[in-house]
Order: structure tokens, then C-alpha cells, then sequence
């Protein structure tokens, strides 16, 4: 019996010549339905809006956004990891921003999309 190399060892289906089974399109669509996983909570989706004006650190978010510190928290964390945010220290504030302008195009036409329809 012989034993495989590790996976990341192996040489990619690519580069032996053979067809994937995950296509190309295949990530396009799991990469777009993690997008919309992150942005199915409305507090992301408040956050996201609150963000669009520049940097602020969690009070700042949490004086117009009503929820709770850590649930603030957990939401940014949220956006941090899956790089829609990005953050800086200054002393022991820390200072949250947009760095993923994708996601607030996408949040803008849908939120106009729906408020259009609404009224």
C-alpha cells in the first residue's frame, strides 16, 4: 500500500492536466454566497451603513447603532474576518473602516432597490 503525500504536497488537479470538480464558477457562486452570509444580518448590514461616513471605534458605532457592546463586537469581528472591515489601535481605541468596497456597492443596490420598492 502505498501512502499519498499530504494535500498540500499533492500537485493540484490544474497542474496534473485534469479537470477539477470544482469549476471556476463553482467558487464564483461559493464565493458569492459567503458575501450574502455575511451580510444576512441586518446589524452587519447597519454597521456596514454607518461605516460608509469613514472610520469610528466602537462607541462612535454603538451611539447610533442600538444594540449592546458585545453584540456590537461580535458583528465586527464578523466583518474583520471576513475582510470587509479593516481596523487600526490608536491608544485603546480601536478604529473600524470599509476595506472591501465590493460589499458596500452590493449592500447600496439592494438597500436602494428595496426602499424604491417599498414606498
Amino acid at each position: 500500500m502505498t501512502k499519498q503525500a499530504p494535500s498540500a504536497a499533492r500537485p493540484s488537479a490544474k497542474t496534473r492536466g485534469v479537470t477539477p470538480s470544482f469549476s471556476e464558477s463553482d467558487q464564483v457562486f461559493e464565493t458569492a454566497a459567503e458575501v450574502f452570509r455575511v451580510m444576512s444580518a441586518p446589524m452587519r448590514l447597519k454597521i456596514i451603513s454607518s461605516l460608509c461616513d469613514g472610520e469610528k471605534n466602537v462607541g462612535e458605532l454603538l451611539a447610533e447603532i442600538n444594540t449592546t457592546q458585545p453584540n456590537m463586537s461580535q458583528h465586527l469581528n464578523t466583518l474583520y474576518r471576513s475582510q470587509v472591515l479593516g481596523k487600526r489601535r490608536d491608544g485603546v481605541q480601536i478604529y473600524y473602516r470599509i476595506v472591501n468596497e465590493r460589499v458596500v456597492s452590493l449592500c447600496r443596490a439592494v438597500c436602494t432597490q428595496i426602499a424604491i420598492e417599498s414606498a
